[in-house]
């Protein structure tokens, strides 16, 4: 059993990283002081920018990037995981990157994820988003063990839109994963419908806890963002939130044994069968977790 308590840091990010790293640090100074070992900021902490040659005017490499610096930084200094839900990152194709990278106590990185899934959409009242003209995706699912006195706790990974896609929460759920992370810039559109329903659903069917940072509120470039930062536990219960779409701090105990005693109660991951799509003779293989697991 590993016991800590995660915090949820809700941001309201603008065009200037040098900004949005002093409010990170505003932050994360509130949320240590209330006792947190885990700290998750939402996707696009760095800045939360619509035009791409605004986006690519502050843009930088990894090695160089302002919030990752800080983060690093703020890690060390305070002795927490903390996890950047995600910033832009230069590659050297003149694609960006949407990476979620994750600090250990010593301030060194523990881990990268960058967005798999990209958000080409087109939503009610004209509101259109094409994520795939300015990202590359990631190919690449990642875990990190989390290191506490009581023991390690396994942590997934996911960026805001990655929530609709159900099979990589469960890929990670059977790799071990007792925490699932999808911090987020969920438009208010599609927060207000999806936001609260998404997390708990990945929640319960994977028996794991669900920590989701998100952006809130009318961005200096336009975008409106929904907030409610969440934590969910093992049953789908949520068990901290930001009320609203300010920015603030939300925190919450998570014991991996509620992990356990939640895939006891429903053995879905190990009920799981592999099962075909089609008729026979004329089918798509399709791998079920029960294999996976195996």
């Amino acid at each position: 059993m590993t016991v800590f308590t995660a915090a949820v840091l809700q941001m309201r990010s603008g065009l200037e990283p040098e900004a949005n790293v002093a409010a990170l640090e505003g932050l994360v100074a509130e949320a240590v002081a209330a006792g947190a070992d885990y700290l998750q900021s939402p996707e696009m902490t760095g800045m939360v920018q619509r035009d791409r040659a605004g986006l690519m005017q502050h843009l930088r490499g990894e090695a160089d990037d302002l919030v990752l610096a800080a983060a690093s930084r703020l890690a060390r200094q305070h002795g927490v995981h903390l996890h950047v839900g995600s910033t832009a990152i230069a590659l050297d194709n003149g694609k960006v990157a949407n990476r979620a990278v994750l600090y250990a106590p010593d301030g060194s990185i523990k881990a990268r994820y960058d967005k798999i899934h990209m958000f080409d959409v087109d939503l009610d009242n004209g509101e259109s988003w094409r994520e795939s003209r300015t990202y590359r995706p990631g190919e690449y699912a990642a875990l990190a063990d989390l290191a506490f006195a009581g023991g390690p706790a396994r942590l997934g990974f996911a960026v805001c839109y990655d929530m609709r896609f159900p099979h990589l929460f469960r890929e990670e759920a059977l790799a071990g994963a007792e925490i699932l992370t999808a911090p987020a810039a969920f438009t208010r559109q599609t927060g207000e419908a999806h936001w609260h329903v998404l997390l708990r659903a990945r929640a319960i069917e994977n028996g794991a806890y669900v920590i989701a940072a998100a952006q809130g509120g009318v961005h200096e470039d336009g975008r409106e963002t929904y907030g409610h930062s969440l934590i969910v536990d093992p049953w789908g219960r949520i068990v901290a939130e930001v009320d609203g779409d300010g920015p603030g701090i939300a925190l919450a105990r998570i014991d991996t044994a509620e992990v356990a005693a939640a895939r006891a109660k429903i053995p879905n991951l190990k009920n799981a069968r592999p099962f075909r799509v089609g008729e026979d003779g004329n089918s798509v293989r399709v791998t079920g977790a029960l294999e996976a697991a195996e």
